[in-house]
């Protein structure tokens, strides 16, 4: 089981804003012991999101969708996911008294009457509309619910509800998945070297030992930097430190200058 997230907006493709939710959520996995497995970017096209979501339900991940959850006609997430389930909407009553809540709260800080009969608020009860079946995800921002259903989460595009969405999601369901795996991280540093011929050490390493990933990581280098690759072994930390340790007995074998990290 991986950990996917899925960033939807026109706004971000376009860049009239600056995606923020991929590095924090990386962060917010990072700090419990977890890593990110996939993440991908999609417009507000209801017919892609629907196809990415039947993708991502079906693959049986953990996956945090950001974005396209309200209410105006671009957010098409709600309806997306519940295409992808063949399921209907319907409106949820506790999302429902949430926002009808969140709407009195509004007006008594404006000192207004409140219709919550009127049109417009009963159009706002449309983010209250989920997938049968879903469950609510907390809001602490606003009160105004996001919603969960099977391993997928589903949160607004605004990182101040987002971020601390998927922090409670994280910490309320998959407590047990945190730091489950000691994990180990080992680099170098190798100048001027050919990325090729270094190909061989890296395929050798993963060979022998099962439980680490190889990482190379090139640079062409600038007027203050040498060409250099940033090459390193991660994963479990016994396997680790042998796979380094042959690392850098291979690299000073071969002769490459290089620098440990």
């Amino acid at each position: 089981m991986a950990i996917g997230l899925i960033i939807i907006g026109d706004e971000i493709l376009s860049g009239k804003r600056v995606d923020q939710h991929f590095p924090k959520v990386v962060q917010l996995l990072s700090a419990r012991g977890l890593q990110l497995g996939w993440a991908e970017y999609l417009g507000d096209d209801p017919a892609r999101i629907t196809a990415a979501l039947r993708r991502s339900f079906a693959s049986g991940d953990i996956v945090f969708s950001c974005g396209g959850i309200g209410a105006t006609p671009d957010d098409h997430t709600r309806q997306a996911a519940a295409d992808a389930l063949g399921l209907p909407l319907v409106l949820h009553e506790q999302g429902k008294q949430n926002i009808q809540q969140r709407i009195l709260q509004m007006g008594r800080e404006a000192g207004q009457q409140v219709d919550l009969n009127s049109a417009e608020n009963l159009h706002r009860l449309k983010m209250a509309e989920f997938p049968d079946g879903a469950a609510l995800v907390p809001n602490p921002y606003n009160n105004v619910a996001g919603f969960a259903i099977g391993n997928h989460y589903f949160v607004p595009g605004f990182p101040v509800m987002a971020w601390p969405m998927i922090e409670w999601v994280l910490d309320t369901h998959y407590a047990d998945l945190f730091n489950r795996e000691p994990r180990a991280e080992h680099g170098t540093l190798v100048y001027e070297a050919a990325e090729s011929a270094l190909t061989p050490l890296m395929v050798a390493l993963e060979a022998q030992y099962p439980r680490i990933k190889v990482f190379s990581l090139p640079s062409v280098g600038d007027a203050n930097t040498r060409r250099h690759i940033e090459l390193g072994v991660k994963g479990e930390p016994g396997q680790a430190a042998e796979a380094y340790a042959q690392m850098c007995a291979e690299l000073d074998r071969l002769q490459v200058e290089y620098v440990r990290l």
